[in-house]
């Protein structure tokens, strides 16, 4: 890479440097730009060519420079002549002026290192293009070095040279002296054009017929720039030392047979001895055949073997050339009708440019761009022309690239967009819209072309508007969508609602149903569907339009109608048109199908949303309930759980109370443990576990009861428990406490057993558990206990001396049941209680003390036996449930005791009918 930076800066710089050698201090700089070296021509080549450009109007020129220091082996006046002969030569050609001659834009200027003149913009010698490239600069232009000369264009620069001729030997009486490919230019559209008068002739009596060319010797003694080309030469020169027009057709001849042979010519001449080689060309020339001239095309190769005929009068004159049929070729007549354009009034270039597009893809494109595009575009300034040139130039920038239709054709046509007279230009416009949008760049689309759209739609011609109205969807795909939204559209719909023609109307539908496909949805459901409804016109036509335009956005899967226009503004608007009278029937069905397509797609997709709001509204209802379920379900078993804890908290306290209270109790609760539950308490039960298994399977969170085992209890002595009982209770038959009347029992739930004092407990002596609730409820509406009358709680028989106490009859409450009892009872319940300790009470072990005996002992004897030990609580745990039954057949059974007197208590309002003293002592007792 480096490398190859260094070898271009290498080359910037030799360039550079020579530019600068050359032309530094010469009067041309001061007015033009001097840039690359680009060719070379003149006798031998000796002129190189740069590039360069007017300081003050930037044109494009071609600068002939020539070098003093290629002199520098000759002597001073060697110099002087060479220098001498240049200038000439350079003099004449300014002062000639001819379209077949190089123009000369700025004159010659000397300074003291070189010699500097401009002309036209100059593309190459003819010499440089048939391949010889001296005094060339290294890196030769792959222009030259790949140029290859068309058929046309070999023609036409041959003609071009000969009309050349004709001008010097007929208008000027001059003999140029030295035709060759060096002293042949090619400017930059291609043209042939004559230099190198350095060797010219003037005629010495021009006023009359017969001119007279006066002629040097030839002095091989002078230096070769002195001298013509020798090669290209015609014989009399040397050998007659004679010359006329004749020997500059020779020389014409000579190349055009270089022309057709790489650039080689006819003889090969031997500049050091130029006698004997012209003796012996003489000789070649006169047997000269057609065999010889083989590279040449035959329809030219007899005139070319007629111009290098030795005798100069057989030879043609230009005049004559110009007109042979090998110039009648259609590009050349073509190229040749072009350069004499501006002779032409308006009807003849009129009819010209009409047959041009026939002739266009017969010519190459290098000749069609050089030749034919300058003067085409040079027309655009005669607005009569420009309707027939456009057409043409259009037809070049179909086949121009992007880059060359930017550069060339583009900058021309700017003024030409603007033109509104006359007419056919934006009709022509318009029919090559997709090239102009395809080719031009954006900035210039919105500038320029766009703007000329717009125009025809608003112009007052009803044949423009329609021509725009049917080309815009042919195009519609290539412009923006901002400029289509902002600026078409409304163009459009105002054409179509101020416009009193029924074809504009129409037609404006018709491209506005053509190009919905391009624009956005809701744009044409906002801004378009709505329009539809301002069209005052009710013609057939026009509602047909208007339908099409509906249906093309209803089915059209880009952009659709919703049902919530259909139902409120396309169908209320599409049913009153359908019945209009100018409707025929073929119409009149194509409103009906359109209706009744948006009424089922209407139906079907409301049908399809009420039914999905159904489902949803289906779903939340079931939804709802389930939450309700559930809710319900937590707070079951919430409450069941909460029963529990309360259950197995408060077994836990008695677990913790120790001592005397626990031995009390545990004889009832092994007890109730053998009771048994009732079948609605099993129903119950069963639901609630129910129940907490949905709640489990329902939710990942589930409360956990914990339900502990109860230890499993051996059946325990109650003798002592029983006799601590009743040495309570005969405590509280001598002094009854009073007790705070805030410490009563509420209400609580229990599992059928329903016990109600009327009497104030003591909370500190509570603790009292049946085995699965330990929450008790006390009520103070009197004593009711229902006991069954048949229900032995010994299983054993009745002891003598205890009577059975019958308290009332069993209300609606079932009969105990079985106690539900932890895992590790179970096997206690289904063997028969021991009751050793009941039967040693009351059993032989102790003798049987009747009522009368007690009453013979003395009263202070019989009361210790029931004061109850100190520290003892007044009722003790034995007050409750069962044991309290037990006790109060075991204690107070005997009837007619004059100790239980009625009137050592307090009498409570009597709530009981019982005959047993015993009975009124527990009234007394518990009341």
């Amino acid at each position: 890479m480096e490398s190859m930076l260094n070898k271009l800066k290498s080359t910037v710089t030799k360039v550079t440097a020579d530019v600068t050698s050359a032309v530094m201090g010469n009067p041309v700089t001061r007015e033009f730009d001097v840039g690359r070296h680009i060719a070379s021509g003149g006798n031998g080549l000796a002129w190189k060519i740069f590039h360069g450009t007017k300081k003050s109007t930037k044109q494009e020129v071609a600068v002939f420079v020539f070098d003093k220091k290629l002199i520098d082996k000759y002597q001073k006046f060697e110099k002087d002549q060479i220098i001498d002969s240049l200038k000439r030569g350079v003099q004449q050609l300014t002062r000639l002026r001819h379209p077949r001659l190089l123009t000369v834009q700025h004159p010659l200027e000397e300074s003291r290192d070189c010699l500097a003149f401009c002309t036209e913009p100059v593309f190459a010698s003819l010499a440089n293009v048939l391949g010889n490239w001296e005094n060339l600069p290294s890196s030769i232009s792959p222009d030259i070095k790949d140029y290859k000369l068309y058929d046309v264009e070999t023609k036409y620069g041959l003609l071009q040279v000969s009309e050349g001729l004709s001008f010097l030997h007929s208008s000027v009486k001059m003999v140029h002296g030295n035709v060759t490919p060096e002293n042949i230019i090619l400017n930059k559209s291609g043209a042939w054009k004559i230099m190198g008068f350095d060797f010219c002739v003037s005629s010495s009596n021009p006023s009359e017929q017969e001119p007279k060319f006066p002629c040097k010797e030839w002095d091989p003694n002078l230096p070769s720039l002195c001298l013509p080309n020798p090669e290209y030469l015609a014989p009399e020169y040397i050998l007659s030392v004679s010359c006329e027009t004749a020997s500059d057709m020779y020389s014409l001849g000579a190349v055009i047979y270089a022309v057709f042979n790489k650039g080689k010519p006819i003889f090969e001449v031997n500049k050091q001895d130029i006698y004997k080689s012209f003796s012996r060309q003489l000789d070649q020339l006169s047997r000269l055949g057609s065999s010889s001239l083989t590279s040449i095309p035959e329809e030219v190769r007899e005139h070319v073997k007629l111009l290098l005929n030795v005798t100069p009068t057989v030879r043609p004159d230009a005049d004559q050339m110009t007109k042979i049929p090998f110039f009648d070729d259609v590009g050349a007549v073509t190229l040749q009708y072009f350069d004499t354009l501006f002779q032409r009034d308006n009807l003849q270039k009129s009819q010209f440019f009409k047959g041009l597009p026939k002739v266009l893809p017969k010519l190459p494109k290098r000749v069609i761009v050089q030749r034919i595009l300058p003067c085409l575009t040079s027309e655009f300034v005669n607005p009569d022309m420009v309707p027939f040139v456009l057409p043409n130039v259009l037809l070049i920038a179909e086949e121009c690239t992007k880059e060359e239709y930017v550069r060339l054709i583009l900058p021309e046509l700017g003024p030409v967009f603007k033109q509104q007279e006359p007419v056919q230009i934006l009709l022509i416009f318009l029919q090559k819209m997709d090239l102009l949008l395809t080719k031009t760049p954006p900035d210039e689309i919105k500038n320029s072309v766009l703007p000329m759209v717009y125009r025809a739609l608003e112009a007052p011609s009803i044949q423009i508007q329609e021509l725009c109205l049917n080309i815009i969807p042919t195009f519609a795909n290539l412009i923006d969508y901002p400029s289509m939204k902002n600026a078409l559209i409304p163009r459009i719909k105002n054409a179509c609602l101020q416009t009193s023609s029924l074809a504009v109307r129409v037609n404006s539908l018709v491209c506005l149903g053509k190009i919905l496909e391009y624009l956005d949805k809701w744009f044409v459901l906002d801004d378009i569907l709505p329009f539809l409804q301002q069209i005052p016109s009710k013609e057939p036509a026009v509602l047909m339009g208007i339908l099409g335009i509906y249906k093309c956005t209803f089915t059209h899967k880009k952009l659709g109608i919703t049902k919530e226009q259909l139902a409120g503004k396309v169908l209320p608007h599409l049913i009153p048109l359908s019945i209009e009278n100018n409707l025929n029937l073929n119409q009149f069905s194509s409103f009906i199908a359109v209706i009744k397509e948006m009424l089922s797609r209407l139906e079907s997709e409301h049908r399809t949303k009420l039914e999905q709001l159904h489902m949803m509204q289906e779903q939340q209802r079931s939804l709802e309930i389930g939450n309700q379920m559930n809710a319900s379900e937590e707070t079951g078993v919430t409450h069941a759980g909460s029963q529990i804890d309360k259950v197995f908290n408060n077994i836990g306290t008695d677990l913790l109370t120790g001592g005397e209270s626990e031995n009390k109790e545990d004889g009832l609760q092994n007890k109730q443990k053998r009771a048994s539950l009732t079948l609605e308490e099993k129903q119950k039960l069963a639901k609630e576990q129910e129940q907490a298994q949905k709640l489990k399977s329902q939710q990942p969170l589930k409360p956990q009861v914990h339900t502990p085992i109860a230890p499993s209890k051996q059946t325990k002595d109650l003798t002592d428990t029983l006799m601590d009982n009743i040495t309570s209770l005969t405590s509280l038959s001598v002094s009854t406490p009073k007790l705070s009347a805030s410490s009563t029992f509420t209400s609580v739930p229990s599992t059928g057993l329903n016990m109600m004092f009327s009497t104030p407990i003591d909370n500190s002596k509570r603790n009292l558990t049946n085995g699965l609730n330990a929450n008790m409820g006390f009520q103070t509406s009197g004593f009711s206990m229902p006991v069954n009358p048949n229900q032995n709680y010994f299983s054993s028989s009745s002891t003598a001396g205890v009577s059975t106490m019958t308290l009332g009859a069993a209300p609606t409450l079932s009969s105990y049941s079985p106690l539900s009892v932890p895992p590790a009872a179970v096997k206690a319940q289904q063997r028969p209680a021991d009751m050793s300790a009941l039967n040693n009470l009351f059993g032989p072990q102790k003798p049987k003390v009747s009522m009368n005996q007690l009453s013979q002992q003395k009263p202070n004897q019989w009361l210790n036996q029931f004061v109850p030990p100190q520290g003892s609580s007044g009722m003790g745990s034995a007050a409750m449930g069962v044991q309290a039954n037990v006790m109060g057949q075991a204690a107070f059974g005997m009837q007619g005791n004059p100790f239980f007197n009625p009137q050592n208590f307090a009498q409570p309002p009597a709530t009981m009918t019982s005959s047993s003293s015993a009975s009124n002592d527990l009234k007394d007792l518990f009341g």
